[in-house]
């Protein structure tokens, strides 16, 4: 190659990079302006203006937080809805928030985050393993009448897979209207024939659609994370298991599979189908043929649905957890797949102990996602000081996502205890307020607990320098994990 062609090519070399430093500078002034923490814009910043050939793409992959067009598509939604609905007087009535009554109760906070209110009236059944779970769902399921709603992060096309398939095909074919949402990226192993199989007998089955949006397109970082099953708008299944045989503890990697599941029955529902309704809405930009009846009473527990995303305007995942813990007064215990909490949560966790609040931390013994999986041990690490214990899970995998408050409110979802639930995820946690219901969940902690080697929250100090420094790098990508 001559000289001349060389230089030629040196000089378009250094337009495109001087173009791409252009690009990259102006994503940092972006990410100063849009990240939710300082660390995350200090590190986005520096990155993206010393490497920009490899930061840039991976900021528009994994770095935004915001998630675009949702709020304003649900202003949209709730217009033609309004519109819908103007001159009915048959729609369900709710009472006001709590925080009306007595702003200082931890359920005033809760519903302010929810913008719905703890109802009343609810009937809970505590669904402990897969096998469990989706008997209980595929026998309501087998019951239904007029419709079913669901919505999975993960169906796989295995044994259980095809089992949900095969029976919605059944119901289908009996005249019950079936939606079926799901995560795409959660679902990227699922073939399009599994779908479309559904699609032809009648569903509407429907991608959630994370890359729609102004800013979303190239985005990866955003799922939709919920877990739902709604029956003829009065029974829902809220919880922490997908759709795919290692649910029921059929897995190469693992023993076992530990997850929990709730049904619920009653006016808490309604807050369910709001959930999916606004999710649906988001997928498709359909505003379906409402049901718009009040479950009627079925219980006594009182019951919040929690949705929490990145289109909040608050980071409700976390205000959720935080206020939890704060309202401890003896005990706080909480399973969750994956721990790696933000400064406030740490710093909540640690005034709880300092208060003489009993905290007990259930994590997997092994792991599934392996970056997590190390950032973890720096996390627990930040919590080592008396009054806080840790538990490893060792019958199977650990993927429940359940606290407990004293003995006056409980938590089943789909939220875990990392930066994903708190800025990443669409979840939905179900908040009840039930001495009996948090019996059950007692005695499924202690129960979990014999099953656990309880190791201390001091597991960083005993690995070696290698190990350390491993764990180190891990949390530094703990805002994308």
């Amino acid at each position: 190659m001559e000289s001349t062609d060389i230089q030629f090519m040196l000089g378009l070399f250094s337009l495109f990079y001087t173009g791409v430093e252009i690009v990259a500078v102006i994503t940092a002034i972006m990410a100063v302006r849009d990240a939710r923490t300082p660390q995350g814009s200090i590190a986005w910043a520096i990155s993206l203006v010393t490497f920009p050939l490899l930061s840039l793409p991976l900021y528009w992959i994994f770095g935004r937080s915001k998630f675009h067009g949702y709020v304003e598509a649900m202003r949209d939604g709730e217009k033609r809805f309004h519109e819908m609905v103007r001159g009915r007087h048959d729609l369900p009535k709710v009472k006001e928030l709590s925080a009306r009554n007595s702003p200082h109760a931890p359920r005033c906070s809760f519903e302010t985050l929810a913008g719905i209110p703890f109802m009343g009236g609810n009937d809970l059944e505590l669904l402990v393993d897969g096998m469990a779970t989706f008997d209980a769902i595929f026998r309501y399921i087998e019951k239904a009448e007029h419709y079913i709603l669901i919505q999975f992060f993960i169906v796989h096309q295995d044994g259980l897979g095809t089992r949900l398939r095969d029976l919605l095909l059944k119901k289908a074919a009996q005249g019950v209207h079936i939606k079926f949402l799901y995560d795409e990226i959660g679902c990227h192993k699922t073939p399009d024939s599994f779908w479309q199989t559904m699609r032809e007998a009648g569903m509407d089955v429907h991608a959630f659609h994370t890359t729609r949006g102004r800013g979303n397109r190239f985005q990866l970082n955003f799922r939709n994370h919920r877990k739902i099953v709604i029956v003829d708008g009065d029974t829902a299944f809220v919880g922490g298991h997908n759709v795919g045989d290692e649910y029921l503890g059929i897995s190469k990697h693992f023993d076992g599979w530990r997850d929990t599941h709730l049904r619920l029955s009653g006016p808490a529902v309604l807050g369910v189908r709001l959930s999916f309704t606004k999710d649906w809405y988001w997928a498709t930009g359909e505003i379906y043929d409402q049901d718009l009846i009040m479950p009627r009473s079925a219980g006594t527990a009182d019951v919040l649905p929690l949705a929490t995303g990145p289109a909040d305007e608050l980071e409700s995942a976390s205000l959720m957890f935080i206020r939890a813990i704060n309202a401890s007064k003896t005990r706080f215990w909480i399973a969750s797949p994956y721990y790696v909490p933000d400064s406030s949560v740490t710093k909540a966790l640690q005034l709880a102990a300092m208060r003489g609040v009993d905290v007990r931390i259930m994590l997997p013994e092994k792991a599934d996602h392996y970056l997590v999986y190390l950032a973890g041990f720096s996390s627990l690490n930040d919590l080592d000081m008396p009054g806080i214990r840790v538990y490893r899970y060792t019958d199977g995998f650990l993927h429940e996502k359940v606290f407990l408050v004293d003995d006056t409110l409980a938590a089943v979802g789909t939220a875990n205890l990392d930066n994903r639930s708190f800025r990443l995820n669409f979840e939905i946690t179900m908040l009840v307020e039930d001495q009996n219901f948090c019996t059950q969940i007692e005695q499924m902690f202690l129960e979990d607990f014999k099953h656990c080697d309880e190791t201390g929250t001091d597991e960083y100090t005993r690995k070696n320098v290698a190990y350390q420094t491993l764990i180190r790098f891990a949390r530094l990508l703990s805002p994308i994990l």
